[in-house]
This record gives structure tokens, sequence and C-alpha cells, in this order.
């Protein structure tokens, strides 16, 4: 039976119809219609809904023309129906809605935490105004037997002043300093511990610190301190700092001449809370007095500024041939075989370019950036995967929309713009949404991360950033959902013969193997920097850390009381031993070359590592000695003793060192090998252990005191006995103490946070897709209910409508397996290269990934599985 339209809806065909071929198009449309009123009748809501639009157009259908004014296309007020429309689809499928807004919001959250880490990272010491033309020298030197190379950044003394004098047209500053260090600043009875650097005036200038009081030149008296904000208010409090006197280590008298505000974190001298005179410094130690001319002592560092016109390139051209240029005659024969050469390490490269490969820097946190910054874009693809999952898989249910509106007259570029329209504005709650998650993690993952990352509302560039977030994460959302559902054919999808095709969900499932496989990757890289970390933790440290604590001993009254100190420590009844050495446990502080020994090829390196220690120091740290024996004060020979541990034993190549000797190249000092100690792990755990030299410190000057605390004894009452000796030896000094196993584990302290970092998004890429996962599950339930209902008359179990439901899903997720673990493989592989000791990747690190993913697919997909098998097929069937 044919229905007669009503009268709007003829004028309308009449308005729509071309002048030349009105009755074909009439007709067409006539019987669109009628087939359409049989189909869901005229009273339908949906009909209603294509009632209310045509009346919205019609009064743009002008001169019986199919298209509309372009002006109105892209009206404020079309723009905001197309919103109105879109929030209103919102409100209509909660469900869906709240899972594109939680995954994208939690995806744009992601995003944005790494882009603010990322953009810490790579502003670290932009604070310092000139930083690009601010630089250190380091040198290289090529081993001649081997013709491997090495770098370092100790360099001597007269190294400064022959680059101020000769070097001028290049620098325009060159300073001198010592490493920064702890130090005690003591005011009255006042002690407070802080990280100091002794340093040439200029470097006040050239960090171009913002200064709250005194000048660029408040370090040119040589007694003077310029102190950090925050380190003059935990001193002076609310007092005025300026003329005030210090004491530096209870023994350097200096006096406050500026204060400076505190460095950003991102910056190399965040750490420093003062800056003190390098004449003090050299007034103040003999030593280094007497190698203020020395070439041979490579102990201190230099910091240089470019000349404003010279470039970086052009210093390093200019610095070629400095050793035969500048250093004497007869100490450059003994360079002259390791083709000594020093170049300019700007500051641009110091924080994301600290590994170094032939001395030269290769890479470092770069590595890092480049890793977040991917897993930043891929987890917000997951997240933009979700809405465009979500929104094709629900074509059918929309096809009938879209042939509606294309049947009053839409243009595809309408469809496309009511399409972006839900996908900008989901992007927007979403930003909303990830901004207010932002505000509430951003402290606990600062911690997390060791930063002080803020977001920076009051900037213009993150506004105009964030702006081009949401249209970029817009367009990337909704292009594909707009291109595919505005293409349906209006008269297939009006008459009921529009079909989605069996390769429709070709795309979807395509999608949700780049989701697992994203995810899948992560998880295993994840887990691969885990059991990094656990390789290296569990490495042998060759003595025993437990109750281990070391303590500097800068204040010079502790001159000379080391046996009283053991006496009263020992006489607690809560130390076993104690002993002294001049570096610590953690750390190597000298390295020399120039040694000989029996058998020697000239061309065999002999630099290694110094240490001297007390008698005790063995049986303090409980190390072993597996040939020969131990110091001891029976022996007085062993003040020309020394012992070997394995891998300097192993270099030197002697089958049996005991009793063999070792010499200065000039024959001037000469030491009896007594022992050989298993190696231990002094520097990075991750790097081969360096020959060392263990000497007797028989005058017992060394400055690290390092205690062993009985087992039975409590730690808080053993440290309160162990302090009320020190304040009654040396009251003059604090007591500041270091358990060992911490300042070592601090040693993992960049890959622990970077493994929990990537644990972190590794659970959140998960999460997201399993918000998709579950979405397409509900979808696909929904639209089999009927054929569940059916199934379950014909006699199908719970268990076999749940194994229909989840296969195809788990198919995919086995899919992604396959395709992560080979890019996982190549990727992590690449990643261990850089450590010298490192893990294997077993291959139980991908099947338990591989399962994970499997196991919570099926977590995920049989919640709505089993939901769905459960339903009563009477519900199911009636409503047909």
């Amino acid at each position: 039976m044919r229905h007669h339209p009503p009268r709007w809806a003829t004028t309308l065909l009449r308005w729509w119809a071309d002048p030349n071929t009105s009755e074909e198009v009439e007709g067409d449309l006539l019987e669109l219609y009628n087939h359409w009123v049989q189909t869901v009748g005229e009273r339908s809501a949906n009909w209603k809904y294509a009632l209310n639009a045509i009346k919205l157009l019609r009064p743009f259908a002008k001169d019986k023309r199919t298209h509309y004014p372009t002006t109105y296309l892209y009206s404020p007020t079309m723009i905001r129906n197309y919103f109105k429309i879109a929030f209103r689809n919102l409100l209509k499928h909660k469900g869906y809605s709240f899972i594109n807004v939680a995954g994208l919001a939690i995806g744009m959250a992601v995003a944005m935490l790494i882009g603010l880490w990322i953009y810490d990272e790579l502003s670290f010491n932009q604070y310092h105004r000139n930083y690009e033309r601010i630089g250190q020298i380091r040198s290289i030197s090529t081993e001649p037997s081997t013709g491997v190379s090495e770098g370092s950044p100790h360099m001597p003394i007269p190294m400064g002043g022959a680059l101020k004098e000769n070097y001028k047209h290049l620098f325009s500053k060159v300073l001198v300093s010592w490493a920064v260090s702890d130090y005690t600043l003591k005011l009255n009875e006042k002690n407070l511990t802080g990280k100091g650097h002794f340093v040439e005036s200029g470097i006040l200038e050239m960090l171009s610190l913002k200064m709250l009081k005194g000048s660029y030149g408040s370090l040119k008296d040589p007694h003077s301190i310029v102190l950090s904000k925050s380190m003059a208010e935990a001193i002076f409090g609310s007092t005025d700092p300026i003329n005030q006197s210090l004491k530096i280590d209870n023994a350097i008298d200096v006096k406050v001449t500026g204060i400076y505000e505190d460095m950003p974190k991102n910056s190399r001298f965040s750490e420093v809370q003062f800056f003190t005179p390098w004449d003090l410094f050299v007034s103040s130690n003999a030593w280094v007095k007497g190698n203020v001319t020395n070439w041979d002592n490579t102990s201190f560092g230099i910091y240089v500024e470019l000349q404003p016109n010279v470039s970086l390139e052009t210093a390093q051209a200019g610095l070629k041939g400095f050793y035969a240029k500048n250093v004497p005659t007869d100490y450059m024969k003994l360079l002259e075989s390791y083709k000594p050469e020093i170049f300019v390490y700007p500051m641009k490269q110091w924080h994301l370019y600290s590994d170094f490969t032939d001395g030269r820097p290769t890479g470092g946190r770069v590595t890092f950036v480049w890793l977040f910054g991917i897993i930043g874009v891929s987890v917000l693809l997951l997240a933009s995967i979700n809405f465009m999952n979500l929104s094709t898989a629900r074509s059918e249910k929309r096809a009938k929309e879209v042939g509606i509106r294309k049947a009053v007259g839409s243009l595809r570029t309408q469809l496309i713009g009511q399409f972006f329209s839900e996908s900008f504005l989901v992007v927007l709650l979403s930003f909303v949404i990830s901004c207010g998650l932002i505000i509430l993690a951003l402290r606990w993952f600062n911690e997390l991360a060791d930063k002080a990352i803020s977001l920076p509302f009051t900037n213009g560039y993150f506004w105009a950033g964030s702006i081009a977030f949401i249209l970029l994460t817009g367009l990337l959302t909704g292009i594909y959902p707009a291109l595919y559902l505005s293409s349906f054919q209006p008269l297939k999808v009006l008459k009921g013969t529009f079909k989605v095709g069996r390769f429709a969900a070709v795309p979807r499932k395509v999608l949700v193997v780049i989701q697992f496989t994203v995810s899948v990757v992560i998880i295993i890289g994840t887990m691969v920097v885990y059991q990094q970390i656990q390789h290296a933790k569990n490495r042998p440290v060759g003595y025993n850390q437990e109750s281990l604590i070391t303590i500097g001993l800068n204040d010079p009254n502790y001159k000379d009381k080391y046996d009283v100190f053991k006496r009263e420590l020992l006489a607690t009844g809560v130390v076993s031993n104690v002993a002294l050495s001049n570096s610590p446990l953690t750390s190597i502080w000298n390295r020399s070359s120039g040694f000989v020994w029996r058998g020697k090829a000239p061309e065999t390196p002999s630099g290694f590592n110094k240490i001297r220690v007390t008698s005790d120091f063995g049986k303090t740290i409980d190390w072993k000695i597996i040939a020969g024996r131990d110091f001891s004060d029976e022996y007085k020979s062993d003040s020309a003793g020394v012992i070997l541990n394995e891998a300097a034993a192993k270099h030197i190549g002697l089958k049996n060192p005991i009793g063999e000797y070792i010499k200065t190249e000039d024959g001037k000092f000469v030491w009896q090998i007594v022992g050989v100690a298993k190696d231990m792990v002094i520097q990075s755990p991750y790097e081969p252990i360096n020959g060392t030299f263990y000497f007797l410190d028989s005058r017992k000057v060394s400055t690290q005191m390092t205690i062993r605390i009985k087992s039975t004894a409590g730690t808080n009452d053993a440290l309160a006995k162990i302090e009320t000796v020190f304040k009654k030896l040396v009251p003059s000094a604090s007591f500041d103490y270091k358990f060992v196993d911490d300042v070592y584990n601090q040693k993992f302290s960049q890959e622990q946070r970077i493994g929990q970092l990537s644990t972190l998004f590794a659970v959140l890429a998960i999460f997201i897709s399993c918000l998709g996962l579950f979405g397409l599950a509900s979808f696909v339930a929904e639209q089999r209910t009927k054929e569940i209902g059916i199934r379950k008359v014909l006699g199908a179990s719970v268990t076999n409508l749940w194994q229909m439901l989840s296969k195809d899903f788990v198919i995919l997720v086995i899919i992604s397996c396959v395709i992560a673990v080979p890019i996982a493989y190549y990727f992590m592989s690449g990643w261990l290269e850089k450590y010298t000791y490192r893990t294997e990747i077993s291959w139980w690190v991908f099947v338990m990934a591989g399962a994970g993913a499997l196991m919570i697919t099926l977590l995920t997909v049989s919640f709505q599985a089993i939901k769905a098998a459960m339903v009563n097929p009477v519900k199911s069937l009636k409503s047909e």
C-alpha cells in the first residue's frame, strides 16, 4: 500500500528536487519515504527526530537547490547545533560515553604528564641564561696497547692558567674548581651540613644566578661565602645574613657576602647550597697549594664559557694539540704515547648525554626521553582507538540516522562535521578531567619521578599547546568514524538492505591488535627493566653491607684522635669494629697510573684505583682475602705493603702475586703484595670492577670512618651511643652518618624510577585497552542478544556461550602477543647493550607478559559474556 506523505514532506521534496529531473527525484524520494513508513511507522521516535531536523533546515533550502549556503554550514548556529546533538548523544549512551571519556581522560593525563616530564628533561640547565655557551673541559687519552680511549672530567690546576692565558679568543671565562662536596657550616653552636662548591669567582655570573643580596662580585674576597636563600634561612632565620661570620668544617672562617635565589631542580647546580672562592680552597689545603703548577695531579674541574662570537665547533678545533703546545716537554714525553686531547663538554649535554663511548658523550637519559615520548603517544593512541572502535562498532545503530539526514538533504560535509563535533566534545571533556587528574596526581608523580613539575596555567605556550593538543587528538579520534559513518548510502539504509559487510569489523580488529601489541610491548619492557635492576642488585658486592655506617671526618679536631675514637666506640658495646679509609665504600676518590711490576710489558695499561685504609678495614667491612693475608698491626712492614683486588691481580698477570713488588716508574716508591681480596663493587653496579690497590694508612689520617654496628644491638640505641662518643670527643663537629647499603642502593635510583614509571604507564595502558575491550564486548553481547537467546533455547550452556563470545577477542590478543614479542626483544636488547654487567632477556618474560595479557582479556570479556549468557532467553526473544 502506498502512503501519501504529509503536506510538509511533499513541499520539502519539491524544494529538494532538481528542476530538470524533478519527477524522477521526487519519485525516488517518495518511494523511499513510503518504504520507511512501512518499516518503522510514521510515529516512530526517529521519524520525529527527522521531522525536527527538516523543520530546522527548511528556511535554508532556497531556490529549489540541493545544497545549503556555505555560510550556514559553518555558521555559529550550525556549530552550536552540532555540539547540542553531540551532547544529547553522549547522555543517551552513558555507558559508551563513560568508556570514551574515561579512557581518553586517562590517556591524555598520561600523555600530558609525560610531556611535562620530557619538557623538564629537555629544559635542564636552561635556567642559566648562557647555558648554550657554558661547558666543562674533559680529556681523552688512548691506551697504546689496546687502542681503547677513555675520558675524564678531572684536570690539573695549571691547565686553567694555560686556557686563560693562551685561549682568550675562545673563552670569556675559565674557572678552576673542586668537586661539589658535603661541608659543615657552623654558626656559634649551630651546625648544618650542606653541599658546597669551591670555584673561582666568575661562577655567579657564568650561571646567571639571581642575586637577592650582593652582586656577581660577591666572591672576590678570598674569605667570602655566597649562600642559597634556603640555606641562609636555615642558618640565620629572619636575621640579615650579610657580613655574618661562619666556619666551614670548623676550620675555615668566612663572611657572608651574598644570597642567591635557589636554583630549580632541573639544574645541575641545584644541589649546591653555597659557593666559596677557589683561592680560599688553595690556601686552606697544603696539598692543593703544592699542586698549583703540577700537571700530573688531575683532581680538579674546569668550567669554561665561550666568547659570544665563538661556536662550539670552533672551540673544539682550537683546542687541537693543546697538550703539545702547553705541557712541559719532560711531562709531555710521558704522555705522548697516550695521544691526550681535551674538548669542551657543553652544558646542554650534561644531563641527557652523560654516557660516554671512547671518552665522548654518546647517550644517556636522552634514551628515556625517546622511550617515554613513544609511550605517551602510544597511550594516547590506545585511548583514541577506544573511541574509534566504539563509534564504528555502533555503525548499524547510527546507519538509520545517517540515512535520514542524507534523505532530507544533509551533505556529507555536514555529517562529518556532526561526527567531528562529537569527537571534539569528548576530547574537550576528557581534557578538563585529565587536568583535574594531573592536579590530584602531580605531587605523587613528582615524588616518584624525583621532579618538581607543575601545570603552567599562567603560561601562554601551555594553553597554545593544549589547544593544539585538543585539536590534534580530536582529529585523531574522530577522523575514521566521521569518514566511515558519513559514507553510508541512504537508499540502502532506509530500505533495510544496508549491511555492514563481512569485512566491516576488520578495521576494529586491527585496532584492537594495535592496542594490545603496544600494551604487551610496554609490559615486556617494564619486566626487563625490573629484571636488570634485580640482576645488578643481586650482584655480590664482596663485603657485608649490613649495619655498616660511614662518617666524614671533616672537622680538624678529629686529627690524631682515631685510636681514642676506636677505643671509646668499642667500649659502648654496640660497635664491633672501626676503620678509616680515604674513600667511602661506594665511590673511588683517587686513581693513578705509572705503576710497574715484574714482567710488565711496556704496552700494558698501568692505571689503578688507589685506596688508603687502616689495618682493621678488612675486618670492619668483612671483605674476603682469597690469597695471602690481611693487613695487621703486628707486621711493621705492612706500611710498605699493598693488597690487590682480584681484578688488579688478574691484570698484572703474575701466577702467584704474593710477595711480588709494585713500584712507581721512577722507583721512588715500592710496595710488597701481601694479599689479594675478593672484588668489591664500589662504583657502578652495572660496570666491570676496576683494578684496585689498597695501601696501609699507617699514620691514620684518612677522613672516612667506617663503623660496624653489632647485629644484636638495636639501630636507634646504637646510633644514640655512637653520637654520644662523637659529641664527647669532638663537640664542634656535626654527627652526620650514612648507612652504606642506603648509599649503595642510590646507584639504582635512575633505573628504579624508570622502572616504576614504566610500570605505572603499563598498568594504565592495559586499563585503557581493557576499557575499550569491555565496551566492545558489551556491544557485541548486545548485538547478539537474540542469537544468544536462540542458542540457549536450543540447549547451549553458559560455558558454550562464554567461549563463543570470548573466542574472537582471545585470538586478537594472541596475534598481538606474537607481534609484540619480537618488537619488545629488539628494543630491550638495544637498551641492555649500554650496560656491561647486564641480564639476559629470559623466555619467561615473554610467556608471563602474554599470559598476563590473555588473563586480563578473559577477565574483561568474561564479565559481559557471562552476563549476556545468563539472560533469560524469553526476555531476549519476545521483543521480536
